[in-house]
């Protein structure tokens, strides 16, 4: 089998595999093991040994509980513990674009948002909401060694090439510019967290693509992307109407994990990057995630509307502050060189 079908299979094996383990298993917050299973094995590579899970898993730890230390003072002291939030997604999105650490760099912005949000609710709430990014991520793990055997890479596979780190200006100035993407987002999930906690995923991902990509292809990726991602999320949401069973759950999502694969590999020709893919597999996620917990017994059209059209705002704005940010540096850099 070509290299390229071997990784198509492989993504679309584990994210339905982790998808039916996580809602055969009932954990909380299920969607999240798919939703990692996307992000550990897109880059091809094999999976990481036990050893490795276990430094993850205490990384993992690490970055989260830094969110429940930030609760009391986001709940006695709000300012600070916004500038502290602030001053975190910085360092956060620095650690990605200036020193390639693209991982830990999205867990400990996950846990300066979503772990604080949950617990300004309940603390229980960010408890379970840490066990359901733990378990996650071990789970999307595990069905990596399940699959990887039977669908490997090359024993020659050239390794895969890192993302090119950004000199420090540059890391500096996407560190800024991302944290002011993420942050408004963040801060009017604050305000109601269990209605908006889906926000913050949504928002912890566009400032992780918004900080790759330039001005003038931000508007088509990230809108781009969010679209075809609701679309699909429709779609599988009525799919599973037809025959709602753990099953058929499983089997759309390996049906989608190769139509996703095959666009990420180039199996199917695409106009779009990898990280555009990415983006739909990990929002189509985000969207149908809470829609299936929704159907136990809320109205589940209105809700999937709601979340959608917030999911649609909160990207206009990151394209509009991209393209208001990129403008105004580029004429604060015009006047300087005018001056010298």
């Amino acid at each position: 089998m070509p290299l390229a079908a071997r990784r198509t299979f492989r993504l679309a094996a584990v994210m339905a595999l982790s998808l039916a383990l996580a809602y055969g298993f009932a954990m909380p917050l299920p969607f999240l093991a798919p939703l990692f299973a996307i992000f550990l094995t897109s880059t091809p590579a094999p999976p990481m040994g036990p050893k490795s899970l276990l430094g993850l898993l205490l990384v993992v730890t690490i970055t989260l509980g830094t969110g429940l230390v930030l609760t009391p003072i986001l709940r006695n002291y709000p300012w600070t513990g916004v500038m502290l939030v602030a001053t975190g997604l910085f360092v956060s999105t620095y650690l990605s674009v200036g020193m390639g650490q693209g991982l830990v760099s999205t867990l400990l912005t996950i846990g300066l948002t979503m772990i604080p949000a949950a617990a300004l609710v309940e603390h229980a709430v960010a408890r379970s909401v840490v066990q359901a990014l733990l378990i996650g991520i071990a789970m999307a793990i595990a069905c990596q060694w399940v699959v990887y055997p039977f669908v490997p890479e090359d024993a020659r596979a050239a390794a895969p090439a890192k993302a090119p780190k950004a000199d420090a200006p540059q890391a500096a100035w996407l560190a800024l510019r991302t944290m002011l993407i993420v942050l408004p987002p963040v801060l009017m999930a604050f305000t109601n967290p269990s209605m908006y906690m889906a926000i913050i995923m949504k928002a912890v991902m566009l400032g992780q693509q918004g900080s790759a990509i330039s001005a003038r292809a931000a508007g088509k990726e990230l809108l781009g992307s969010t679209f075809l991602a609701g679309v699909f999320a429709m779609a599988l949401w009525f799919a599973l109407q037809a025959w709602p069973s753990l099953w058929m759950f499983f089997l759309w999502m390996l049906l989608f994990g190769l139509y996703l694969g095959a666009k990420l590999y180039g199996v199917s020709s695409t106009r779009f990057p990898p990280s555009f893919w990415v983006n739909v597999g990990a929002t189509m996620l985000i969207l149908i995630g809470p829609a299936v917990q929704d159907s136990t017994g809320g109205d589940v059209r209105s809700a999937f509307a709601v979340r959608f059209v917030l999911f649609v705002a909160v990207t206009v704005y990151a394209w509009v502050a991209i393209l208001v940010l990129e403008r105004w540096r580029e004429g604060r850099v015009a006047r300087v060189a005018t001056r010298t």
